[in-house]
C-alpha cells in the first residue's frame, strides 16, 4: 500500500555548469512582426524604402532616409484565436509595442547624419497552448524507467540507485557515484514518487492511456536600439545599430496522465505542474546599406547583416508532481533549480528592394536568412584572468540543435497607396519558413546539462508562419496617425513526451511519431490591432 503522507523531495544537483536544451532556448529565436503601424501594415517590407523607425533593427540604413526629426509611439491589443483562459491569462491582452525618435542633422544640401533611439517589443510571449489525446504503451514514468534499463549515461540512460539520503538517483553507471547528466528533474520526480512499490521496494512503471496539457506563457523580449546613420548625396545610405535586449519570460504548465494497468483497469491520475522563468539581457550589432544606383530613378536596394545576439541569462523552475494514482510510494514531490547560462543566436543576413512611383505608390520586398541550427547553448565555467565570466559550447546539445533546427527564411512584401497626400492605404504579407525539422525530437537521452536541468518533457515542432497585414495612415501638418491589423497563423505537432519503444533500442529514441505517443496537431493564430501616433518636426 502507498505511504499516505506528503513528501517534499528537493533535487540537489550540485554542479556549477548549466545550459538549456534546444527547445527551451529556441523560444528566444526569431522576431514577431511588430513595431510602428506603418511597418506592420506593409508586412515589414520597408528595409529598402526606409524612413521608418522600425527599420532600425532590420536595416539600420533605413534611418538614414529621414530628412526631418520625428518621434512616435505605438500600442494595441493582441488576441489569440481559439484559446481558453488558463492560469489567469486570457486570449486578449494589451501591448505597448514601440517608442522612439530620430534626430536628423543636415551636413550639406543633399546629405544628412541622423541619430535615433527606438524601443520595440520584438517578442510577445503571451500564448495559451492546450493539447489532449489518447496514448498507448508510453508514459512519463515509463520513459524514466526505460532510461534506467540502459544502465549508463554513455548509452543514453543511467544506473538508478539510492544515495546517502535514501533518494533514487540516476548515476553515470553502476561503478560511479556521479549523477548522470541524462537524469533529468522529471526523472528524479518519477523515480522517487512513482516508480518504487512501497510493498517490496522494487521499481515498476505503469503506462498512460490519455493525457491533457495546458500551458500559459507570458512576457516579452524588449529591444532598445541605438542608431547612427546617414546618406551621401541622396544616393548612398548607411546605418549601424547597437541593440540591447531584455528577456522576461514566464511559463506555467500542467500535464496530467490517466494511467491504466495492463488489464485495462483504471490506475488513476498523475499530474505535473511546472513553472519556469527566463530573465537576462543580450547585445548585438546590425549594419546595413541602401543604394540608389540610378540617379534619375527612385529604385533602390538594401543589404544588412546582424551579428548573433549574445545572451547572458538566468532560468529558474519550480516543479511538482501530484500522485492521485494507485502506484508509487508518495503522493507528492517537488524539484526546484536556478542557474545561469549563455545563449548565442545565429547571424542574420538580409536583402531588400524598394521602388516608388511619384508620391502615390511605394513597393517593398525583403528577404532574410538565419541558420537557427547554428545557435549555441553555452555552459558557464567560471571567470577569466580579468574577471569576465567565461563559457564554452555544450557540444552534445549543439549536435541536437543542428538536427532539430533549420535555416529560416523570411519573405516580406508590401505596398502603400496614397490617393491623396494626406491618406495612405497599406497591404502586406510576411512569410517565415519552419524553424523545426518535422522529425525533430526533444532528446532526453543526451549526456548534457540541458537534459539534467529539464523539468518538462513536452515539445512542439512548429511549422511555417503566415502573416497577412493591412493598414491606414493619415497625416495632417506634422502629426500622423497610423492603424494596422495583422493576422498570423502557425501550425505545429505537439508531443507530450519523447517516443520510446520496449524493449529499448537506441533507434527507438529517435523514432519521432507513432500512433500511440499522443502526438496531436496544434495551432497558434493571433490577431493584432496596432495604433501609432507620431510627430515630425
Amino acid at each position: 500500500m502507498r505511504r499516505l503522507y506528503m513528501a517534499a523531495l528537493a533535487v540537489a544537483i550540485g554542479l556549477p555548469a548549466a545550459a538549456q536544451d534546444t527547445y527551451e532556448s529556441a523560444r528566444l529565436l526569431g522576431n514577431d512582426l511588430n513595431g510602428t503601424a506603418r511597418y506592420v501594415g506593409m508586412g515589414g517590407a520597408m528595409d529598402a524604402l526606409g524612413a521608418d523607425l522600425s527599420t532600425i533593427g532590420s536595416n539600420p540604413a533605413g534611418i538614414g532616409l529621414f530628412r526631418h526629426s520625428t518621434a512616435s509611439f505605438s500600442f494595441g491589443v493582441v488576441s489569440q484565436q481559439d484559446a481558453k483562459r488558463f492560469d489567469g491569462l486570457g486570449k486578449t491582452n494589451m501591448s505597448f509595442d514601440q517608442l522612439g525618435f530620430v534626430y536628423s542633422s543636415r551636413i550639406s544640401r543633399t546629405s544628412f547624419v541622423n541619430f535615433s533611439f527606438n524601443y520595440h517589443k520584438s517578442r510577445n510571449f503571451d500564448q495559451i497552448l492546450s493539447a489532449a489525446n489518447s496514448m498507448s504503451n508510453v508514459s512519463s514514468m515509463g520513459l524514466s524507467y526505460h532510461k534506467a534499463t540502459l544502465g549508463s549515461s554513455r548509452k543514453g540512460g543511467y544506473d538508478l540507485g539510492l544515495n546517502k539520503q535514501d533518494e533514487w538517483v540516476g548515476f553515470e553507471d553502476a561503478n560511479s557515484d556521479r549523477r548522470a547528466l541524462t537524469f533529468s528533474q522529471v526523472d528524479y520526480l518519477n523515480a522517487n514518487v512513482l516508480l518504487e512499490d512501497p510493498n517490496d521496494g522494487n521499481l515498476y512503471y505503469t503506462n498512460a492511456d490519455a493525457y491533457e496539457f495546458d500551458r500559459a506563457t507570458r512576457g516579452w523580449i524588449s529591444n532598445y536600439d541605438f542608431n547612427i546613420s546617414g546618406n551621401a548625396n541622396d544616393r548612398f545610405y548607411w546605418g549601424i545599430t547597437l541593440g540591447l535586449h531584455d528577456v522576461n519570460y514566464k511559463g506555467y504548465s500542467e500535464y496530467a496522465e490517466g494511467l491504466a494497468f495492463s488489464n485495462g483497469s483504471d490506475a488513476g491520475i498523475v499530474a505535473y505542474g511546472d513553472e519556469r522563468k527566463i530573465d537576462g539581457t543580450g547585445i548585438d550589432l546590425t549594419a546595413g546599406i541602401i543604394v540608389r544606383p540610378v540617379e534619375d530613378s527612385p529604385f533602390r536596394f538594401g543589404l544588412s547583416v546582424k551579428t548573433p545576439t549574445w545572451y547572458d541569462l538566468t532560468t529558474t523552475n519550480y516543479t511538482e508532481v501530484a500522485n492521485e494514482s494507485a502506484v508509487g510510494s508518495y503522493d507528492w514531490g517537488k524539484s526546484a533549480e536556478s542557474y545561469d547560462f549563455k545563449f548565442y543566436t545565429p547571424w542574420k543576413f538580409g536583402v531588400s528592394l524598394g521602388h516608388t512611383f511619384g508620391t502615390q505608390v511605394a513597393l517593398g520586398l525583403g528577404y532574410e536568412y538565419s541558420d537557427y541550427g547554428a545557435s549555441q547553448n553555452r555552459i558557464n565555467d567560471g571567470y577569466d584572468y580579468y574577471g569576465n565570466e567565461s563559457s564554452y559550447t555544450d557540444e552534445v546539445m549543439k549536435a541536437n540543435t543542428e538536427q532539430v533546427l533549420k535555416g529560416v527564411s523570411t519573405l516580406k512584401a508590401g505596398i502603400e497607396l496614397k490617393p491623396v497626400p494626406e491618406f495612405a492605404v497599406r497591404l502586406g504579407y510576411n512569410y517565415v519558413t519552419a524553424a523545426y525539422d518535422e522529425n525533430g525530437v526533444r532528446d532526453m537521452t543526451l549526456d548534457s546539462p540541458g537534459v539534467m536541468y529539464a523539468s518538462t518533457t513536452d515539445y512542439t515542432n512548429w511549422k511555417d508562419t503566415h502573416r497577412i497585414t493591412c493598414g491606414l495612415g493619415y497625416k495632417v501638418g506634422g502629426f500622423n496617425i497610423d492603424l494596422a491589423y495583422q493576422y498570423s497563423a502557425t501550425n505545429g505537432d505537439f508531443h507530450p513526451i519523447q517516443y520510446y519503444e520496449t524493449p529499448v533500442s537506441m533507434d527507438a529514441w529517435h523514432g519521432g511519431r507513432s500512433n500511440g505517443d499522443g502526438t496531436v496537431s496544434v495551432s497558434n493564430k493571433r490577431h493584432q490591432l496596432l495604433l501609432t501616433l507620431g510627430y515630425t518636426f
